[in-house]
């Protein structure tokens, strides 16, 4: 009696395990099926209940999936010694090798010396099992000690010695590694640097803030030079998306913060298959006026994505002399989208949820032909785009006659209609985007930066980011370790040409071989 309530106890707990891996699964494909929706509808505030739900429940199955199985092994190991461990879960076989660029250290565990079975010592190696383990060294600190003898001549008594090689900061002890390590630090992984010397002082190094803040300082004023011929590339652009956000900066004097803005211009011809390296250029500016616009695009000529701010209203003007506009506009459909979401998300109006979906079969096709080349592109939008554009818009009239004039929905729809001109000049060229969202990704990073640092010291300080920024997401979406990058560019940006700066651009660069 007492084994048949044992086999049946263990073929529920096998059926239980069974049932939470299903379970488990199933919530693995949902947050997969959320984060689809999120990559091709809308901005992430617009999904973020249901994914953020998603991934903090799928986080707790994982955490009590891994409690579970660290029970049982305890359990099993505790129980009976002599038995073998436990085969590896499905999960662990199907786990991806570690890299293979990753140092590899060997380990060599002697075998025992008598058979535990019969105590003899005639033992002889049939095989052996490996299993990798990855661990993590933190990062440490070095002092590199240059030793440069002096020569005497023994005939003219003339003293010589190697020069010192050239530093980042003349006369200064930190090294390229740990100035691009600051950099990358504040601008890419948000640590403010008073963090960082917190971080600093638990290794036993003494870095006070106002010290770290004087190397970004100087950091900025020897890279501004690359900044700069970023800027150059991405103003060469024939269509360039363009945004801004706002940055909370200390107002000196008044114990409080005001509002700066750092604006961005982004140059990204990967959807049609250009070839030409994506490059993304921040610049900052006390204020939202249009001179600063200006600023950021006069020496951009061609198309111009964004949103329909009235301070871009004159780079559309036509030019008194050639009567040609500098830049012509092209509407962001994910921003008239998320205008109608709003309203669908407050009202759950099924007018407004009808014309998501329409809009939704316009981004369909943009992600059916995304990295096809121009003509392709104009081909495929001219045979199917301009039909669902004109469909669209008699149902944009028509909604619009059947409600309020003073309704949320009505001022959404009137966006779209009174900037239509804009909203479907994509159709007419290959080499356009149906939004601006190139230009958001751009600035998402400045939103998570905000957060932990707060606000900006100064002008300045928004000035510096502006230009960190630059060089930075230039380097990630040119798919490099931008740690890696700055720490090869600092070490050798003092004694490069400047007229030779282009060399050094993430797309052309090459890291010079380590020395011993």
């Amino acid at each position: 009696m007492a084994r048949e309530v044992s086999a049946r106890d263990a073929e529920i707990s096998a059926r239980d395990a069974e049932i939470y891996e299903k379970t488990l699964y199933i919530e693995k494909l949902k947050a997969q099926l959320a984060e689809l929706r999120r990559a091709r509808f809308g901005r992430s505030s617009e999904r973020l209940d249901e994914a953020e739900q998603l991934e903090l429940a799928l986080e707790d199955l994982e955490r009590e999936q891994g409690q579970r199985q660290q029970s049982s092994e305890a359990l099993s190991s505790a129980g009976d010694a002599t038995k073998t461990r436990p085969s590896p879960s499905r999960e662990a076989a199907n786990r991806k090798p570690l890299p293979d660029h990753l140092p590899r250290e060997r380990i060599e565990h002697d075998g025992i010396c008598a058979c535990p079975k019969c105590g003899s010592t005639r033992l002889r190696t049939i095989g052996s099992d490996e299993r990798e383990v990855l661990e993590y060294i933190p990062s440490h600190f070095k002092v590199i000690v240059h030793v440069r003898p002096k020569l005497s001549c023994r005939v003219c008594e003339a003293v010589t010695q190697a020069p010192m090689p050239s530093l980042p900061i003349e006369r200064g002890r930190p090294g390229a590694g740990l100035l691009a390590h600051v950099l990358v630090a504040k601008y890419c992984d948000h640590l403010p640097l008073y963090r960082q010397s917190e971080i600093y002082a638990r290794a036993g190094v003494d870095l006070d803030r106002s010290t770290l803040a004087e190397w970004v300082g100087r950091m900025t004023a020897l890279l501004e030079p690359l900044s700069d011929a970023i800027r150059d590339h991405t103003c060469a652009g024939v269509a360039v998306h363009a945004d801004d956000t706002p940055v909370p900066v200390l107002a000196p004097g008044l114990g409080r913060t005001k509002t700066g803005r750092l604006w961005v211009a982004v140059r990204d011809e990967r959807p049609w298959a250009s070839g030409v390296p994506p490059s993304v250029f921040y610049r900052y500016a006390p204020d939202r006026k249009a001179e600063q616009a200006e600023a950021l695009l006069k020496n951009c000529r061609g198309y111009l994505h964004a949103d329909a701010y009235a301070g871009f209203n004159g780079l559309y003007e036509p030019d008194p002399i050639s009567g040609k506009a500098r830049l012509i506009e092209v509407g962001c459909w994910a921003h008239a989208r998320r205008k109608i979401f709003e309203v669908h998300a407050a009202t759950g109006s099924h007018a407004a949820l009808a014309l998501l979906k329409d809009i939704g079969e316009l981004f369909a096709l943009e992600n059916q032909i995304s990295g096809q080349s121009q003509a392709e592109r104009l081909a495929a939008r001219q045979e199917h785009a301009v039909p669902m554009l004109a469909a669209l818009k008699q149902s944009l009239e028509g909604v619009l006659a059947r409600i309020g004039r003073k309704t949320s929905l009505a001022q959404a729809i009137r966006y779209a209609l009174t900037n239509w001109k804009a909203f479907i000049c994509y159709t007419t060229d290959g080499r356009l985007d149906i939004s601006n969202n190139a230009a958001e990704r751009a600035i998402r990073p400045l939103a998570l930066g905000r957060k932990n640092w707060l606000f900006a010291g100064s002008d300045g300080g928004g000035r510096c980011a502006a230009t960190i920024y630059t060089i930075t997401q230039t380097a990630k979406i040119n798919g490099l370790d931008p740690e890696a990058y700055l720490r090869d560019v600092i070490a050798r940006i003092d004694d490069h040409p400047a007229r030779r700066i282009a060399e050094l651009l993430p797309w052309n660069w090459s890291p010079l071989p380590r020395q011993a």
